[in-house]
Formats: structure tokens, C-alpha cells, sequence
């Protein structure tokens, strides 16, 4: 996936702005053919690859991951300046994400489980 810095320009422009033709402006392509080259630019496949790759790390960028919230609740559950009650809460918190307070439940007993299937003619549009 090569793309020219003019290319990247553009798709980086692209992201931020949401507007191929202004992206295209911006990225340094005339702006007599602006509309063309965003269109042409857009059908590229390397273009299009490195935009859902661009977009994808800046989605991980703005979600907190589990370690990251983790690592935030286990900071609350420290601080001795945090009220208690939100030191407990932050502390239960990490003990269900680590599966602290699974319930298990036994069943005894038979199950049944018979499926009947019955395929007709009227099932059948002729």
C-alpha cells in the first residue's frame, strides 16, 4: 500500500474533513480539478485501504481499552484522597472484570432436547 505524499495528504485531509474536494485542495491538487482528482482518489483501492487503516487506529486512539480502564480504576481504588465509597466501587469494578463474583449454578435433571422438522410440499413454492 504506497501511496504518494500528495495521496496521503489527501486521505489524511479526507479524515479530518469529510470533504473530498476540499480535502483534495488541501492536499495540494488544483483547484480547477479538485472534484475530479477527489473522485479518482477516492476509487483508488490504496487510497481507500489506507483510509479504514488510518481510521481504524484512530478509533483505537480514542476508546480506552480494558487494561486502560483498569489501570484508571486500580488509581481510584489507591488514592487515599478519593472518598472510600468510590475506592470500594472502583475495586469491585476490577474484581468482575476479573471474574470475582461469578455465580455457578448447577442443574440436575434430564433435558430434553428433540427437534422435529418436518419439510412438506406446501412448504415449496412450484
Amino acid at each position: 500500500m504506497k501511496l504518494t505524499l500528495k495521496q496521503q495528504k489527501f486521505a489524511d485531509y479526507y479524515i479530518q474533513l469529510g470533504n473530498a474536494t476540499e480535502a483534495a485542495v488541501k492536499a495540494g491538487y488544483s483547484e480547477k480539478y479538485a472534484g475530479q482528482n477527489a473522485d479518482k482518489l477516492l476509487k483508488n483501492t490504496n487510497v481507500q485501504m489506507y483510509i479504514e487503516k488510518r481510521n481504524a487506529e484512530l478509533e483505537d486512539e480514542r476508546i480506552a481499552n480494558m487494561v486502560e480502564v483498569k489501570r484508571f480504576w486500580t488509581e481510584m481504588m489507591r488514592n487515599m484522597m478519593v472518598e472510600p465509597k468510590d475506592r470500594l466501587k472502583a475495586s469491585e469494578f476490577i474484581a468482575k472484570t476479573n471474574g470475582a463474583f461469578i455465580d455457578k449454578v448447577q442443574h440436575s435433571g434430564h433435558v430434553s432436547a428433540d427437534i422435529e422438522i418436518n419439510i412438506g410440499e406446501e412448504d415449496y413454492e412450484t
